[in-house]
């Protein structure tokens, strides 16, 4: 068996683990700060990175406290080190090759051997934690590349880390983020590696290979084509029980499964594997055969609760739909009934939709779940009508309505319910999850008649992102390619298709001759007809595999043009309010404690409206002192709230919105809870602070 090595710092004193533990529960011991006294809590510190950029970067991390000190990435993706006491930096460490966001880091240490894993792009990187310097025995030279041993060349593929692995004794188990789109995808599988050495140690995959249980829910060598049915929103830790607990997401292309019909295991599942051994011990699949992007959003939370009056160890797992999953961990029983409920089929052309769909009875949903004419927006009469006139149009909403050509309404939205923040629970079995109440609009859009080799490029890879009209998504950080040629040159534009910047994945997998043809598109320039669809004129891309075997991709017959959120004229939601909430839900029965609004609009409210709540990232964090911390919302106001009545306790206007998961801990007898405020999502400002707060020191 491996040896699990403690940690230094008493938990009630640290944040040790990201989400606060190895159970991801979100939970803290500290009870200083109180239902009491929370409304005194003032500044104790402010530290800026320094880093920020307009409206296109962010800091979604959740710090690890340890021993008195703070570590941290900055919206860069520095690594960074402060005095958890006052806040003044320590070091700072510049990671390789820096792409995407970064959620948390990993904590591991022996002796005087104290390490923080990070993931950074397609890196996994070894620091020294007191130093702050590169581990160059770690990997090769101090990385290891998760772009490597997937069983398919990926090279040029996106392959991010953007959540912490999990350490199980001497191993940190990753996930990986993986492209989503029409083109090709990395593959998934889940692995741990030796964090002394960075050698692979074990592989799950989570798309069967011939002779591993579950190959006959894909297509015959459906692994060597397809991508996705990755962890990337993190994984939870059961060190008694030696069991590590996965959530996956969809295969790829998340819109259109025609060339993997079938329910697809273990895509969408809640795995539990031997975490020393990658040995499948259970699994339970909350989507079939995904279409709409229902990745499961955030790491499970180990809890206890009592059903018929017994003492169960158990696991909930929140989700996008705003349902809640709980099962026994040892066995992976659900605790409540789930039932099979019909859903429509598909008619896009080689769809086989899954016919059935599991539902949990209890909790009920935490989001609403069907947007139906009278949830229609009443703000005013006129955002009613248009939404109204933009409502009968599209396909009517039922749950797992299948993508379609007229546009399928997501409520839920892509976003959740709930989000990668996920769920706080504290020892009594009661689970607090922020949930957010917006709809998107899915439009499918066929790819077989186009009139250039670049514009079918752009609508195989490029559309659902930066959409049909070159408009982008700004409030994500996609900017507009509308005048791109008075931006940069075409040398610039062709640097950042093959190789990303920020949010973008590298698309150098595409041969060369369609990057140039889909630069042209994008910047206007004239090109030659389109041959076949997608592909270069000529075939099809070509995936290599191992030992030299090549297989054909066949690029699909639909794409999508975009995650286009489902808003008034006005900008505002088009679904009525509330738009944002936060609940209490008692896991022992099943039963909501309470749900309050979440978020608000100083406009709105300027105009007689109640608050309204609003989108949301980020979670909540619990503590024994019976409060709720928590930031998530656009108005950029950190939050605390009584976890017995949802009654808001105090508030304060942060320096920019604070989209991440707060922690709590004690240094020389004092209580903090630091926050990141980063902002950049929703096109709001960006911002480099982390914000700590504490009672008056007298």
């Amino acid at each position: 068996m491996l040896a699990v090595a403690p940690l230094t710092g008493l938990r009630a004193a640290d944040w040790p683990t990201y989400l606060g533990d190895k159970g991801s529960s979100h939970f803290s011991d500290l009870a200083q700060i109180n239902t009491t006294n929370a409304d005194q809590l003032e500044v104790a510190w402010i530290w800026n990175a320094g880093d920020a950029r307009g409206n296109r970067t962010q800091i979604q991390c959740n710090p690890l406290i340890i021993d008195g000190v703070m570590y941290a990435t900055t919206p860069s993706l520095d690594l960074v080190a402060l005095d958890a006491a006052s806040g003044s930096l320590l070091w700072r460490y510049q990671t390789k090759e820096p792409t995407g966001v970064n959620r948390g880091i990993a904590w591991w240490e022996e002796g005087n051997d104290r390490r923080i894993l990070i993931g950074c792009g397609q890196w996994l990187q070894a620091v020294d934690a007191d130093s702050g310097e590169l581990i160059t025995g770690f990997g090769n030279d101090g990385y290891v590349d998760l772009a490597e041993n997937l069983g398919t060349d990926v090279k040029g593929f996106a392959v991010q880390a953007n959540s912490p692995g999990a350490v199980y004794g001497d191993l940190i188990i990753m996930g990986m983020r993986l492209g989503e789109g029409p083109g090709p995808a990395a593959p998934g599988p889940i692995r741990a590696y030796s964090v002394r050495t960075g050698n692979l140690e074990w592989a799950f995959n989570t798309i069967p290979r011939p002779g591993e249980p579950n190959y006959e829910t894909w297509p015959e060598d459906a692994w060597k084509t397809v991508g996705g049915a990755n962890a990337w929103a993190g994984m939870t830790i059961d060190e008694d029980r030696g069991i590590v607990y996965a959530p996956t997401g969809s295969a790829a292309f998340d819109f259109w499964g025609g060339n993997r019909v079938g329910d697809n295991l273990y895509a969408n599942c809640l795995l539990a594997l031997k975490a020393e051994t990658g040995e499948l011990l259970w699994y339970q699949q909350i989507v079939r055969h995904d279409l709409w992007d229902r990745d499961l959003p955030a790491p499970p939370t180990l809890c206890q609760v009592t059903h018929d009056g017994e003492t169960i160890d158990a696991i909930a797992q929140v989700t996008k739909q705003g349902t809640v999953f709980v099962f026994d961990r040892e066995t992976g029983e659900s605790l409540f009934p789930i039932i099979d409920v019909p859903v429509p089929s598909s008619d896009l052309a080689g769809e086989v939709a899954a016919t059935i769909q599991p539902f949990p009875v209890k909790p009920a949903p935490f989001s609403r779940q069907h947007f139906t004419p009278d949830l229609i927006t009443r703000r005013t009469p006129e955002a009613h009508r248009a939404v109204l006139e933009r409502y009968a149009r599209l396909r009517p909403h039922v749950a797992y309505q299948p993508p379609s050509v007229e546009g399928t309404i997501i409520f839920p939205g892509f976003d959740g319910g709930a989000e990668w923040g996920g769920a706080a629970v504290d020892p009594d079995g009661i689970l607090y999850v922020n949930s957010s109440e917006m709809a998107n609009v899915l439009k499918m859009r066929e790819t077989g008649e186009v009139g250039s080799r670049g514009e079918a490029v752009y609508l195989q890879n490029c559309v659902g992102c930066h959409g049909a009209e070159f408009e982008g998504t700004p409030a994500a950080g996609i900017p507009s390619l509308v005048g791109l040629t008075e931006r940069q040159s075409r040398e610039e534009t062709m640097n950042i298709i093959t190789n990303g910047l920020r949010v973008m994945p590298p698309w150098g997998f595409l041969p060369e001759g369609e990057r140039e043809a889909v630069a042209g598109w994008i910047r206007g320039e004239s090109e030659e007809p389109a041959g076949r669809k997608g592909g270069d004129g000529e075939g099809d891309w070509t995936v290599y595999v191992p030992d030299e075997v090549t297989v054909q991709y066949d690029p699909p017959p639909y794409t999508h043009t975009g995650y286009n959120k489902f808003l008034d004229p006005d900008g505002y939601p088009a679904v009525a309010p509330p738009w944002g909430l936060l609940h209490a839900i008692d896991l022992n029965s099943g039963e909501f404690r309470w749900s309050v609004t979440l978020g608000e609009y100083p406009e709105l409210i300027a105009q007689g409206m109640e608050p309204t709540g609003t989108e949301n990232y980020g979670g909540p964090v619990v503590t024994a002192g019976g409060v709720i911390f928590i930031a998530s919302t656009r108005d950029a106001l950190f939050r605390v709230f009584d976890a017995a009545t949802g009654e808001e306790l105090w508030r304060h206007q942060l320096p920019a919105a604070g989209f991440a998961t707060p922690a709590t801990y004690e240094v020389e007898g004092r209580q903090y809870v630091v926050i990141a405020a980063g902002g950049g999502k929703m096109g709001l400002p960006s911002g480099d602070a982390y914000v700590a707060f504490a009672l008056p020191e007298n």
